[in-house]
């Protein structure tokens, strides 16, 4: 059997950076009312002329230089996002072009905070069926684009940013992608939505000035959906790889809410500290959470070779998942 590996990793984070007092001028005292609510201190903003492909594609040439290979070595990039520059192209086909990967194809897949996830677990199989042997896998949001600044619940929580994987065949039982576990439930769809931004209500005068071009959460109904799936996704993910949660050396979770993993660990029984997050700097990068988290502590160390992760997303659809892997 084909197993798939992590072979090399990149990310990129805008370097406009917004404190939690940048949001002032909707609450009083906002960086305690943010910090105490979501753990965020700060997050990044990318500038006005940078967009989704730009910061993909510095993180994909990361990537690339991690692994020791060149574009040319790509068979496939899947870029997951919800921002993608433009409703078509495909996100994809802009980073082909900028890394110099002719002999890829290319495509972008939208699970939104859980896009990069699912971009893992296509790459994952696709190198699982034989056909191809080097994909790469990225996720990368510009939420700083959609969100809606008078919205003091939803836009202080986002920030942007890009991370990249490559896979690889090469795997086995000690290294690569033991297990993965992908799911959605359409119902949910309405909690997390731009309601005009397609063709179900294409943007119009009307639509712009009812603010419905911008980023809406029912944040209560989110809260509660990550609850019950976090630990549905680690239970699912370690029963069958035939582990238990105490086996993990480390869980990266889609860097949404601290108090969702104070539940959560608390719940569970596995310790904070071995939950890695990076919110309180980066805010929530829905797609590129996971990644941005995964490049980091693989580059300073503290993701070592045989160390077992669990690396899990979720968000708009509603969709959720995760993969066990072995560094």
């Amino acid at each position: 059997m084909i197993i798939s590996k992590i072979i090399g990793s990149g990310s990129c984070l805008p370097d406009r950076v917004i404190p939690n007092s940048h949001f002032d001028y909707l609450v009083e005292n906002a960086d305690e009312w943010i910090f105490s609510r979501t753990g965020i201190r700060e997050r990044r903003f990318a500038h006005a002329d940078q967009s989704t492909s730009d910061l993909a594609t510095i993180a994909a040439r990361n990537a690339l230089e991690g692994a020791g290979l060149s574009a040319s070595d790509i068979d496939c990039i899947v870029v997951g996002t919800s921002t993608p520059d433009m409703t078509l192209p495909s996100t994809a086909c802009m980073v082909q072009e900028n890394i110099g990967a002719k002999n890829a194809f290319a495509f972008d897949v939208n699970a939104v905070c859980s896009s990069f996830v699912y971009a893992l677990e296509i790459a994952d199989n696709f190198i699982k069926c034989g056909k191809y042997k080097t994909v790469m896998a990225i996720g990368a949001d510009t939420y700083s684009k959609i969100l809606d600044f008078n919205d003091k619940n939803s836009c202080p929580l986002f920030g942007d940013g890009a991370g990249a994987a490559i896979l690889s065949a090469g795997g086995d039982a000690s290294t690569g992608v033991q297990q993965t576990y992908m799911r959605s439930d359409g119902k949910g769809w309405p909690l997390i939505q731009v309601p005009s931004s397609g063709s179900r209500a294409p943007v119009t005068a009307a639509t712009i000035e009812a603010r419905e071009i911008y980023f809406q959460m029912a944040g209560k109904q989110v809260y509660v959906f990550a609850t019950e799936v976090i630990p549905e996704i680690i239970n699912t993910l370690c029963a069958r790889g035939g582990i238990t949660p105490a086996d993990l050396d480390y869980i990266i979770p889609h860097q949404a809410n601290v108090r969702m993993i104070d539940f959560i660990s608390k719940k569970s029984g596995f310790p904070k500290e071995r939950f890695l997050l990076n919110l309180d700097r980066c805010g929530n990068t829905s797609a590129a959470s996971v990644a941005l988290v995964l490049d980091e502590n693989l580059r300073n160390g503290t993701i070592k070779p045989g160390h077992l992760i669990l690396a899990m997303g979720f968000g708009g659809g509603l969709t959720w998942g995760g993969l066990l892997i072995r560094i």
